[in-house]
């Protein structure tokens, strides 16, 4: 098949680097599925030349129907990008069951779903690529981001155990791990760290003031120097869908490498306390 016939599907391409991905496959020739569950979010893709379709990556009726429309429509799909998560930040104290399992619906369970659906076509006709959007925070844990980070580690383990899998059919699994991305992400997982009962009687108060002010200056001064643009991350992205050989794992970003390295080098006591002056008020362990 030629590259300008392959069909790339990507979720979550409202904004950031769902949508700067379809952008890029467009130019490339490709025939584009652009989804996100509201596609009037999506006009500027559709003017673009993609082919856009609501999905809701929590609802199995809807990924169901979304991919019997685009396999009757393009057939099988050639590149399954699942971008589609946020962060749910909190202390693990209190987190509600409802915030846990909405954030591994949308992180984990959808792309599993999805990856499901798309394998047979897939199996067929002997070709096929999965690129799961990770993240460093699916390599090491921070506070306050349990939920979020515990969905990262299952995407990263369901890849490489789906990598082993569909190897002997053609098809490729790349999971793309960026650091800290100049998008509204971070804006979006400070604000949704919720303050329980009055300021004055929360035991977290002064740790979730420390993880708003870090997730805020994730992409401003120092840190934002080092953080990706969203056109670096959908680049990448590009890349392990054409290249021959796909790598397992793309690492993105200069501070991700840093912590990764920090993580790996240093005692776990050590690291305890880099990362408790950052995020706990001053307490390491």
């Amino acid at each position: 098949m030629s590259e300008s016939r392959k069909v790339v599907l990507i979720t979550g391409c409202s904004t950031g680097i769902g949508r700067v991905a379809a952008h890029l496959f467009l130019r490339g020739g490709w025939t584009v599925i652009a989804t996100a569950r509201r596609v009037d979010a999506l006009v500027d893709l559709a003017d673009a030349g993609a082919h856009i379709f609501p999905l809701d990556v929590t609802d199995e009726q809807s990924i169901t129907e979304t991919i019997d429309l685009v396999t009757q429509r393009f057939g099988a799909v050639d590149v399954l990008v699942n971008n589609a998560g946020y962060g749910a930040y909190g202390p693990v104290e209190q987190l509600s069951s409802q915030l846990i399992v909405r954030q591994f619906e949308t992180n984990v369970f959808g792309l599993i779903h999805l990856t499901q659906r798309v394998l047979p076509g897939m199996r067929r006709q002997g070709f096929g690529r999965i690129i799961n959007v990770s993240s460093v925070a699916g390599r090491l844990s921070l506070p306050m981001g349990g939920a979020y980070h515990a969905s990262k580690h299952a995407v990263e383990a369901f890849s490489d155990a789906l990598r082993y899998e569909v190897r002997p059919y053609g098809i490729g699994v790349s999971i793309v791990e960026p650091g800290p991305v100049k998008t509204p992400w971070a804006t979006t997982a400070a604000a949704s760290i919720v303050d329980e009962g009055s300021v004055s009687d929360d035991p977290y108060r002064e740790m979730k003031r420390s993880t708003r002010k870090n997730l805020s200056g994730m992409t401003v001064g120092f840190k934002g120097r080092m953080a990706s643009t969203p056109e670096r991350i959908a680049a990448v992205i590009v890349r392990a869908a054409v290249v021959r050989r796909p790598r397992s794992r793309y690492r993105v970003g200069l501070l991700m490498r840093v912590m990764l390295v920090l993580r790996w080098l240093l005692p776990d006591l050590i690291f305890d306390n880099l990362v408790g002056r950052s995020f706990v008020g001053g307490r390491g362990a």
